[in-house]
Order: C-alpha cells, then sequence, then structure tokens
C-alpha cells in the first residue's frame, strides 16, 4: 500500500463510526477539527447533547449553505445550529461543567496518543507553534471518558501512536479509545486493544502503521 495514498474509512466514516458509539442521552464535546464532523451523524432515534466550551449546550449539525447564522459559531469558530431546547450561557459556566465532571465524553483530535493513553494534541513545541494549550486540558481532566479521532499516521508516515508522546502533553492517561482511517482502538491496562479494523487493512498493516505492540 501507497504511504501517501489514502487507505481504509475516509473521515466521514471515521465520524459515523465514532457517533454510533455514543450512548442515548450521553452529553458530549466536540474538539476543533475532525470531532466537529460527529454532529453531523446523530443515528435516528439517539438524543445526544452537543456541548461546546463556548457557552452552547444543544449544538446541532452544520448548516445549510445560505442559512449560516454569524452569531452561532462553535469553538472552532464554524457555523453550527442549536437543536429545539439548547441553552446558551457564559464561558465561564461553560467550564464549570466540563471541570465539574458533568460531561459525559469529549472527543478530541491528536498529534500523538501513547500506549498508556497519554494525550498530545495542542502543540508540536517547535518555535511559532501555538503558545498555550486552552481548554484541552480541562477537557481531558474534567470529562468522564476521552476519545480520540485523528488519521492513524502523519501525512509523510510518521507514527500518530506511539511509544511516547514527544510533544508537549495534554494530559496523562487520559485517553479510552482512538478511531482511526484504519482501526477503532481501545486504550486498556495490558495496551492497545484492537477492536475493529477497516475493511481491507490487516493486522500485519495496521501493526506496521503502528509504534507500540497491538493486541487482537
Amino acid at each position: 500500500m501507497n504511504t501517501t495514498e489514502r487507505v481504509g474509512w475516509s473521515r466521514i466514516e471515521m465520524a459515523q463510526k465514532a457517533a454510533l458509539d455514543i450512548p442515548d442521552g450521553s452529553y458530549v464535546n466536540l474538539g476543533i477539527g475532525m470531532p466537529e464532523l460527529i454532529a453531523d451523524h446523530v443515528p435516528p432515534g439517539i438524543e445526544v447533547i452537543y456541548h461546546t466550551e463556548n457557552g452552547l449546550l444543544g449544538m446541532g449539525p452544520v448548516p445549510e449553505p445560505g442559512q449560516e447564522d454569524v452569531e452561532l459559531i462553535n469553538a472552532g469558530k464554524k457555523y453550527v445550529t442549536a437543536i429545539k431546547g439548547a441553552c446558551f450561557f457564559h464561558h465561564a459556566d461553560s467550564f464549570t461543567m466540563i471541570r465539574g465532571g458533568h460531561l459525559d465524553i469529549s472527543i478530541l483530535g491528536a498529534l500523538q496518543v501513547c500506549e498508556k493513553g497519554d494525550l498530545a494534541n495542542w502543540s508540536t513545541g517547535k518555535p511559532g507553534a501555538i503558545p498555550a494549550v486552552g481548554g484541552a486540558m480541562d477537557l481531558v481532566a474534567g470529562v468522564k471518558n476521552v476519545w480520540v479521532i485523528t488519521d492513524h499516521n502523519t501525512k509523510d508516515g510518521q507514527f500518530k501512536l506511539v511509544n511516547n508522546c514527544s510533544f508537549p502533553l495534554t494530559g496523562k492517561g487520559v485517553v479510552d479509545r482512538v478511531y482511526t482511517n484504519l482501526a477503532i482502538i481501545e486504550i486498556t491496562e495490558e495496551g492497545l486493544k484492537v477492536r475493529e479494523m477497516a475493511p481491507g487493512i490487516t493486522f500485519e498493516y495496521l501493526q506496521e502503521k503502528t509504534e507500540p505492540k497491538l493486541i487482537q
């Protein structure tokens, strides 16, 4: 398989996989970037209340072109909608919800995830990189479950699932599950356990693209 060719699930399919795993009635925060796609894929008959840290509980899917409300955005400054019964509140109240353990799941992007569940998702540590971690450290510390959705490798083929993170950490031992274009992987005490692989992906290929030893 060519390392420059995208294989496995598309980003939309990854978002659909994550959306299907969210339990009915959950309160969920979606991080900036790929996690935002998940709001568009709530399964029929399932109620998920999406939270965004800039002060909205009840975030809906991306609006249709031409239907955007300039005053209704998420933390990533993307246009969103609000579901029936949604509420708005102060930024400080939003972080009180996060830090108080009132959210069930946080789904974030990642630069690196290590086999022990350490997460690096805000900076490479290089000059000119993002200067501060922002609300990500609150999300990984205060939310009951942390999931990551990310491409399995970097564009140049480097590992994103690693033995130890080399980038500045967002949190230690915080990640419970990882969704990539190649597989869904659980972080367990024994190591990285493969729950599901994308069509056409073999365990041998998945291991080749992952630094830590995987468990079938």
